[in-house]
């Protein structure tokens, strides 16, 4: 049974990164004519699509995606409460879906900001679809931590920062 909620889980967290993924990468003002950004498009449009019919985007934020990435998440998180043989508690499966959406949020951030950093010490200056995404998702998050702390011998301390600020939320939502 643990196997099972294992793999529903890593399915679901796949799924639920690719609609944060359509969200987030028109608000980074990143393009989605690469691989990876097809394929989100591939993944999303069956969902995202019908519900853009009934939500226009409010500003920058799409409105569609963003129903559709709660949905997903809601569902799954139910699904998950089913299989675990959990009774079916609206309640709970709000609560427990908005801290599990948050989490993964976070822990989406954690990972890119460190595959951010690592191709900067492996390939700086290195130019591709996915270190523009990574580049365009993570400055927002480090360009005010730098302001706030200087580089030390060339060695721009920021990623950390940020890094040990969005684990104690992580910890916090636990």
């Amino acid at each position: 049974m643990q196997a099972l909620l294992f793999i529903l889980e890593a399915l679901l967290t796949l799924v639920v990164i690719a609609f944060l993924l359509r969200l987030v990468i028109p608000l980074a003002r990143a393009s989605f004519r690469n691989p990876l950004g097809e394929a989100v498009l591939r993944i999303t449009d069956p969902l995202v699509k019908p519900l853009r019919r009934l939500l226009k985007p409010a500003g920058n934020v799409d409105l569609a995606a963003v129903i559709a990435l709660l949905m997903v998440q809601l569902l799954g998180t139910a699904l998950l409460r089913l299989v675990a043989g959990l009774p079916f508690d609206p309640t709970a499966v709000l609560v427990s879906g908005v801290r599990d959406l948050a989490s993964t949020v976070l822990q989406f951030y954690v990972f890119a900001l460190l595959i951010y950093v690592l191709l900067s010490w492996i390939a700086p200056g290195t130019r591709s679809p996915a270190t523009d995404l990574l580049a365009r998702l993570c400055e927002p998050l480090l360009r005010p931590v730098r302001r706030i702390v200087p580089s030390i011998g060339g060695l721009d301390l920021s990623p950390l920062f940020v890094l040990i600020g969005l684990q104690a939320v992580q910890i916090l939502l636990r």
